[in-house]
């Protein structure tokens, strides 16, 4: 596989690993009767503060992906892999990294690292598109 669909299979398995732990302690909490199966909000809002970053760190995933994510995917079907390739890793470090800051703390200092991750991510997927649309 090419960095950039190593990447973009990183991305995909990324949003999905944290769906699947979000899934994983919803059930927990509906078989230790804690909560209702019908008593849970798409944003976790009524479930302690880690289960709101998670929810909140999986919808980032899935926001992005679109952008991201089809910015590879186009490159990959135009067979233009080049252009995405040399960033491809970083970008999927990144996200990893945006999301993993994100499960671990809303401090001040952690914000700031978040949002540089996602910075980071964004002037990737920019420069892709840029590349992208010039030829």
């Amino acid at each position: 596989m090419s960095p950039t669909t190593t990447a973009l299979t990183g991305f995909v398995v990324w949003s999905l690993a944290l769906l699947v732990l979000m899934e994983a302690v919803r059930t927990w909490l509906v078989m230790t009767r804690k909560v209702a199966p019908n008593g849970f909000v798409p944003d976790n809002a009524n479930l302690s503060p880690f289960m709101q970053r998670l929810a909140r760190a999986h919808a980032n995933c899935i926001e992005g992906l679109p952008i991201f994510g089809g910015l590879m995917v186009i490159a990959i079907i135009s067979n233009r892999s080049h252009v995405t390739d040399p960033l491809a890793h970083i970008f999927l470090g990144a996200r990893v990294v945006q999301s993993a800051i994100h499960l671990i703390s809303i401090s001040p200092h952690a914000v700031t690292l978040r949002f540089s991750a996602f910075a980071i991510q964004m002037a990737i997927g920019c420069y892709w598109a840029f590349r992208l649309i010039a030829g």
